[in-house]
């Protein structure tokens, strides 16, 4: 009987003690859900962030982007002497550069590829406000997705976004960029004298609708440079909407 009572209490103590414990730990959570309510965060700084704050700070950051890349693609050799978004010979027309350099057009060549590019860095003037008026309208239902998505997913929704409608703004402006820097002028000896060659099929392509799509096809590539320094440097976060966003995010 003796035994039966002592392990009769000692069960008790031991239902108290793991009862005790688990008050403990429920009330100790409390404490912390608590504490980062308080504090704003659930494991996330970003939590204190409204969307519309986050969609604010996206469209801010692919503005800064397509300012800076618009001032580094305009610049002279801005598209000529920069590997990265160096236009080429339309690949389409490939075995005509290859044929008339044959018969000692390298010059010729080498002038047209000049001028093309020249044709997207005079273009590249007038990108901004395309870009940015692009930028105003985009919609975005949710701006947490991007912020924490790819360094360089701003960039990629807005030319998922608006591709279509840039090139249809952007081709009058290469038109005349072409002009002005004479592209033709350099075209048509080489043109002329391939479609000359005996069976050769006859080649003329549309050089305004190829610099327009390489040349905003290098400008996303810039803008996305950008979107990755606002992201990972903090000196690049030159506004305060984009220190609230992308500063939260690196903490």
């Amino acid at each position: 009987m003796k035994k039966i009572i002592f392990s009769l209490l000692a069960l008790g103590l031991f239902t108290f003690h793991a009862g005790a414990q688990f008050n403990l730990n429920k009330i100790e959570k409390q404490g912390q859900d608590a504490m980062n309510k308080v504090e704003g965060k659930k494991g996330d700084s970003t939590s204190a962030l409204s969307n519309e704050d986050v969609v604010k700070g996206l469209k801010e950051a692919l503005k800064v982007g397509t300012n800076n890349s618009g001032d580094a693609a305009s610049k002279v050799d801005g598209f000529y002497k920069n590997p990265k978004i160096f236009i080429p010979f339309p690949p389409d027309a490939q075995k005509m550069k290859d044929r008339v350099i044959e018969m000692g057009m390298k010059d010729q060549v080498d002038k047209f590829e000049m001028n093309l590019n020249r044709a997207a860095e005079e273009a590249a003037k007038k990108a901004a406000p395309v870009f940015v008026n692009a930028i105003t309208s985009m919609t975005v239902s949710d701006g947490f997705s991007i912020l924490k998505g790819a360094n360089n997913a701003a960039t990629q929704y807005l030319k998922d976004k608006t591709s279509a409608d840039l090139i249809k703004q952007f081709r009058p402006i290469v038109d005349e960029a072409i002009n002005k820097v004479e592209l033709t002028k350099s075209w048509t000896p080489i043109v002329t004298t391939y479609n000359k060659i005996p069976f050769v099929e006859k080649q003329n392509p549309d050089l305004g609708d190829y610099v327009t799509k390489k040349a905003i096809d290098g400008l996303f590539l810039l803008i996305a440079d950008e979107e990755l320094k606002i992201r990972k440097d903090p000196a690049a976060q030159v506004t305060d909407i984009l220190k609230k966003v992308f500063g939260s995010v690196m903490k």
